[in-house]
């Protein structure tokens, strides 16, 4: 390899590792003026976490823990033995019959 083509290449390298960290960068702040904005915060988050992850170890480790706190929340927040069922049908149906009956 030539002194050129090693120059070459060690300028790709910066160019990609800017680029990831200006987008990443842009990425991550946007989810955090999310976080009191209207908007997907803790879609957007861990988005930018994620590109930022692809050239720095750091942004890994914070993505893996966002991870984990993300699996332990979710396990927490059901209660046991629930897998997302909704209402039924006869759940509705008595519901609305007690408004009839308390409205009359």
């Amino acid at each position: 390899m030539t002194e050129l083509d090693r120059l070459v290449m060690e300028g790709i390298r910066t160019a990609r590792r800017v680029v990831v960290s200006v987008v990443g960068v842009t990425v991550l702040v946007v989810g955090i003026a999310l976080l009191v904005l209207p908007g997907p915060a803790f879609v957007v988050l861990p988005i930018g976490l994620g590109i930022l992850a692809i050239e720095f170890e750091w942004a890994r480790r914070l993505l893996r823990k966002a991870r984990r706190l993300y699996e332990t929340a979710a396990r927490t927040s059901r209660p046991p033995g629930s897998h997302g069922t909704s209402t039924t049908d006869s759940d509705r149906d008595s519901d609305t019959s007690r408004e009839t009956t308390l409205g009359s």
